[in-house]
């Protein structure tokens, strides 16, 4: 059973306005056992598992490490200040109009860096995982129309006959700023790198 229509798939329509945080369509595409996500080939036998969710901005850690590079910045200002006034710096000295300059600069760098976290919007993506640690995600700005793209695939995994093509839009978001899937607090075991909260 195959199913091709004029829109790529039945019962969904066509893709609405790419999110903000999106750029470039994307095709999904299910044929011969195989998910196509752009360029990228995953067999539908090694498909572990397919979900929608929530990608939420981290912005209480972006404002933690805002307020410490800001206390450092600041204190470093300050030390160096002090320093060049207590071993005898001259008051003609350039040296604390370069301190500023440079505190500065680098007040503004992380300000910008802590607004484009505190900007950013939670995006509804659509995450393919497979049974190895290679992963898809692709996003579409409508959540239901997500959880249908989720159904279709799951429909092709259990029917080898279907195939579809669908347009999505590509991910491109810088991974530091947002949380990633679910957060699992492991216990024993080698190489872990922590307990993970939300």
């Amino acid at each position: 059973m195959e199913r091709t229509e004029a829109s790529g798939f039945p019962n969904i329509p066509p893709p609405p306005a790419t999110p903000p945080q999106a750029s470039g369509a994307i095709d999904l595409r299910v044929g011969k056992r195989l998910l196509w996500v752009g360029g990228a080939a995953y067999p539908l036998e090694n498909i572990a598992r397919v979900h929608t969710y929530m990608l939420i901005p981290r912005r209480a850690q972006a404002t933690r490490l805002f307020l410490i590079r800001l206390g450092i910045i600041l204190l470093l200002g300050f030390a160096l200040t002090k320093l060049n006034s207590a071993t005898g710096g001259d008051r003609g000295s350039p040296l604390p109009v370069w301190v500023w300059l440079g505190s500065t600069a680098a007040l503004l760098f992380c300000a910008v860096e802590w607004l484009r976290v505190l900007s950013a919007t939670p995006l509804h993506v659509l995450a393919v995982e497979t049974s190895g640690p290679p992963m898809a995600v692709v996003t579409i700005a409508d959540p239901r129309r997500l959880d249908q793209v989720v159904g279709a695939i799951v429909d092709a995994i259990e029917h080898p006959e279907t195939e579809f093509h669908i347009t999505a839009h590509r991910l491109m978001v810088n991974p530091k700023n947002y949380y990633f899937g679910d957060n699992v607090n492991m216990y024993g075991g080698t190489g872990n790198v922590g307990v993970g909260r939300v």
